[in-house]
């Protein structure tokens, strides 16, 4: 079930926090429920992705993104993901998140986010390829940005989102083709 009550509580804390310039870092404090874990009592990974949300979403609220969405009717989507995990997160511990967008192009905004152990330890990060959608499908970053008061040059791509861009673009698109062959009896 998706944490509703906790990204209403999220969407609060967000109202009555100051307005980010866009490539600030929001900082948000979580715990891990019973609820949140898999069979090995740590924090299920895909639940992880889901509690990015509650990072996510106050941090388009602060830096004016969820108004320009508003207004123009536009939605918003990630079309992709790299996540490493590197530290358990148990039951009951408290996290910190960090979420930030890092750069745009012409389709897409570049987010990272992180969770933080009590203890200074990175336990996970997520680099996100989002888009904002409308009626006519991609709205490119550029107007999303005009639209909200922020015409601006794109902050210089790192080198390692850059090579996760290359690496996405040789990507083949749709997935599995040859095992889609196999699996009719035709040669791969």
């Amino acid at each position: 079930m998706y944490p509703l009550v906790r990204m209403v509580k999220e969407v609060w804390v967000a109202r009555g926090g100051d307005p980010l310039p866009l490539t600030a870092t929001h900082v948000s404090h979580h715990r891990c429920w019973p609820w949140d874990l898999d069979i090995w009592f740590e924090l299920n990974n895909g639940r992880a992705l889901t509690l990015y949300d509650l990072g996510r979403i106050p941090l388009a609220m602060r830096t004016g993104l969820v108004g320009a969405l508003r207004r123009n009717r536009w939605g918003l989507t990630m079309a992709g993901a790299s996540v490493r995990y590197r530290r358990r997160i148990r039951a009951f511990q408290r996290i910190e998140m960090r979420s930030r967008a890092v750069t745009w192009d012409a389709r897409f905004i570049y987010l990272e986010q992180s969770m933080w152990t009590t203890a200074g330890d990175c336990a996970g990060h997520v680099l996100y390829r989002s888009a904002v959608t409308g009626r006519d499908g991609i709205v490119p970053p550029a107007t999303v940005l005009a639209a909200m008061g922020q015409e601006t040059a794109p902050p210089p791509v790192p080198d390692w989102i850059a090579a996760w861009i290359a690496a996405e673009d040789a990507r083949p698109w749709p997935p599995m083709q040859d095992d889609a062959a196999l699996a009719r009896g035709g040669a791969a």
